[in-house]
């Protein structure tokens, strides 16, 4: 399978919106993965689009995201267990630097990567 790329698109009715680049021509559906605090997203939804290799995909933001704090979403290539993208919320008291969410996606991919070695660990012991 060929590389995959992500394309923030928009945020808007509660729906976030990417475009997922790279599928390859045979139309092969790609396995997407959303992440918000280390849980998978329901109702995630992914359309192929007119041109080959290229998918729409829709994110619901979850009732529990739509608080106080830095929320962050990671998006993940189910596959190859890849890092495509991440998109944060910020809500409450205005941040004066984007240092929370920074944080939050760190501490997201931490526990990817946790994951991902546990799973190397069982894998070679």
């Amino acid at each position: 399978m060929s590389q995959l790329t992500l394309t923030k698109l928009n945020l808007r009715s509660r729906v976030w919106q990417g475009r997922i680049s790279g599928a390859g021509e045979t139309g092969a559906r790609p396995e997407i993965r959303v992440i918000h605090q280390d849980r998978p997203v329901e109702g995630v939804e992914l359309t192929e689009e007119t041109q080959p290799g290229d998918w729409l995909l829709r994110v619901p933001l979850p009732d529990h995201a739509i608080a106080e704090g830095v929320q962050t979403f990671l998006i993940v290539d189910a596959a190859s267990d890849t890092k495509l993208g991440a998109f944060t919320l910020i809500a409450g008291e205005a941040a004066d630097d984007d240092l929370r969410a920074e944080v939050d996606l760190l501490r997201a991919e931490l526990d990817m990567l946790k994951r991902a070695f546990r799973r190397h660990c069982l894998d070679t012991a």
